[in-house]
């Protein structure tokens, strides 16, 4: 196989209407989302601390904002589907983590934060 058979299902992309549409990468429109994927990679990154380490307050605040700005994304012109992923995984991401700290709450739970205080104290 040539490059170009491998590679001629791109061919036919339109690298130019992608660079000039009014949510490209020449508009803070296009930058602002790609950016804000760091949200969604510190929340994986958080998958691995305890619940008793996460905040309710801001991973539900973050849920929300993700929730919200994923149908105001769809609802502007032009619409703007870069925008709309990250935050659709913002609310993803952060609606896992607060089913965490609920079943966290719900197996009552609470003192365990003490014994990783307690682990976690040097002499």
């Amino acid at each position: 196989k040539t490059l170009s058979n491998m590679f001629g299902k791109f061919r036919n992309f339109n690298f130019k209407a992608f660079w000039n549409h009014p949510a490209g990468p020449k508009t803070i429109h296009f930058w602002a989302p790609t950016w804000k994927w760091m949200l969604v990679f510190a929340t994986f990154a958080d998958f691995e601390k305890h619940p008793s380490k996460i905040s309710p307050n801001q991973t539900g605040a973050l849920a929300a904002t993700g929730i919200i700005w994923s149908r105001y994304a769809t609802v502007i012109t032009p619409v703007n589907w870069n925008l709309f992923s990250v935050n659709f995984f913002v609310a993803l991401a952060n609606c896992y983590q607060l089913y965490r700290i609920y079943q966290w709450h719900k197996r009552g739970s609470p003192e365990e934060e003490d014994d990783i205080e307690t682990a976690l104290k040097v002499d």
